[in-house]
């Protein structure tokens, strides 16, 4: 045999070994741990030195027993010979060993929940030839939640009827959704396009440019991190080659950590002007809509508006609900955790809406606010979801497959696909994840909900609203912006 195919048999008996490794009995611990922050512990493990020694003389009967050295036949390798030959991979197997039996036994003794892997320095870790094996290391955690009784929760319950003049006002702004520009050398007027680019000036100099712009005029133009209001009353009059300048400032929660607050100069370069109609409700477009009449649309409407009722009960009455729960709470939560969260949190709001039925532009206008208070939001976002999880916990809530195809039916009427088709841009873009997380947090609602007590009122503004924003979806300060 050659030394190379020596060195193989070698790796390949240590590897074997880690497969056929079984974990100790319960191990002899110390354990102190101490808080490190905000949903975070800091905890220090010491095992024993007799716990040590046991896992390592297993570790060493099993490589016995598996090693391949030339001049002994397999099994009858003297013990001596084996932990000199793979004294790295005995030690390796070992620190793996005492550090997974240890963090089994941590986690289910001293019920931590975390809600990430240990900040652990693995790397750095050595078990000692002799005496205790100490090690520490830092976890997020949840934070402690009290739920209280649901039947004592008194809750507002907002509703009415949708009208004719709901459907009429929701399948007017859906004509507009399908409508058409017309090229036009009038000046600009309210509910006009305009073609554009904008240069936006930092300190006197100009940090970033948008180009190819189509902008409707409307009171206020949003981005992820800011918005123009009065843009209809800037713009309104213009024509092609005119510039109009204006000053706005960038949200404090915007994802460019240096430009948040700062205040920004626009110039709009306008390049044209279009003037806007809506579609016709004619056959052609109802079969776009798939639908046989102007009937069975209104109906659907209805069905739409209906949803949008239950929506804004939902999560009016979610959030007194957790407004309850939490007002004894004084939950702190560490900004890095925040913010990985921050998407997944605007996934799921995006996706309610979506079930809802509002508009792309509606859904849009709603994105760009929700970024521009992204720290904030999901700060709260993430208290929430660690009430409802904790409910849906104690109470074994699952999502079935049916749940989740339910779902997906209701937001194909909307985004017009196939329930087939939006199911698989669902996965593939990885949201069903934040759809069955969603669906999961409402049915623990509605637990809670079930229980409580409800005053009825009556719904506090228009249930169709005119949409006055117009919205990029693009922030003004990207990663590079002032750099």
């Amino acid at each position: 045999m050659t030394d190379s195919e020596n060195t193989v048999s070698e790796v390949d008996a240590a590897t074997e070994s880690t497969a056929v490794a079984e974990l100790p009995g319960k191990l002899n611990l110390r354990v102190d741990v101490t808080d490190a922050g905000p949903c975070r512990k800091h905890i220090s493990v010491i095992v024993a030195e007799a716990d040590v020694a046991s896992i390592r003389d297993t570790t060493l009967d099993e490589f016995a027993l598996k090693a391949n050295v030339p001049g002994f036949r397999v099994g009858r390798v003297p013990r001596r010979l084996v932990e000199s030959k793979f004294k790295r991979e005995l030690a390796d197997e070992l620190k793996q060993r005492v550090l997974v039996s240890s963090l089994e036994q941590l986690t289910e003794e001293y019920e931590l929940d975390p809600i990430n892997e240990p900040d652990m320095d693995v790397e750095s870790i050595e078990v000692p030839d002799q005496g205790d094996f100490e090690y520490t290391f830092e976890v997020e955690v949840r934070p402690s939640v009290d739920i209280p009784d649901f039947a004592t929760l008194k809750l507002k319950r907002a509703g009415g009827d949708v009208t004719d003049e709901d459907i009429q006002k929701y399948l007017d702004q859906m004509l507009l959704d399908y409508g058409e520009k017309t090229p036009s050398d009038s000046p600009a007027a309210a509910g006009d396009y305009v073609s554009a680019s904008i240069a936006f000036e930092h300190k006197g100099k100009v940090a970033r440019e948008m180009h190819g712009l189509s902008l409707r005029v409307l009171p206020t133009l949003r981005f992820h991190d800011g918005e123009i209001e009065g843009f209809d009353k800037l713009v309104e009059g213009a024509t092609a080659g005119d510039t109009r300048d204006c000053e706005f400032q960038i949200s404090s929660e915007a994802e460019n950590i240096p430009m948040r607050g700062e205040i920004l100069k626009a110039a709009i370069s306008v390049e044209g002007v279009q003037t806007f109609a809506p579609a016709t409700l004619d056959k052609e477009l109802l079969d776009r809509m798939g639908v046989e009449s102007e009937e069975q649309l209104r109906e659907r409407i209805k069905q739409v508006l209906e949803y949008q009722i239950e929506y804004r009960q939902r999560q009016s009455a979610r959030q007194q609900l957790l407004d309850q729960i939490t007002a004894s709470a004084d939950w702190e939560l560490p900004e890095e955790l925040v913010m990985k969260q921050v998407e997944n949190a605007l996934h799921r709001e995006i996706l309610e809406m979506q079930q809802a039925g509002y508009s792309t532009r509606e859904i849009q206008a709603r994105e760009n606010e929700l970024r521009q208070h992204s720290v904030s939001v999901t700060t709260q976002a993430m208290k929430e979801h660690f009430v409802l999880d904790r409910i849906a916990t104690d109470n074994d809530i699952e999502v079935t497959s049916e749940d989740l195809e339910m779902e997906i039916l209701k937001m194909s009427f909307q985004s017009g696909e196939t329930p087939r088709r939006l199911r698989a841009r669902l996965v593939k873009t990885g949201v069903i994840e934040n759809l069955e997380a969603q669906i999961r947090e409402r049915k623990a609602i509605d637990l809670a909900l079930a229980s409580a007590s409800y005053e009825e009122v009556p719904l506090e503004e228009e249930l169709v609203t005119d949409l006055n924003v117009e919205a990029i979806d693009d922030a003004v300060c990207n990663v590079m912006f002032g750099r």
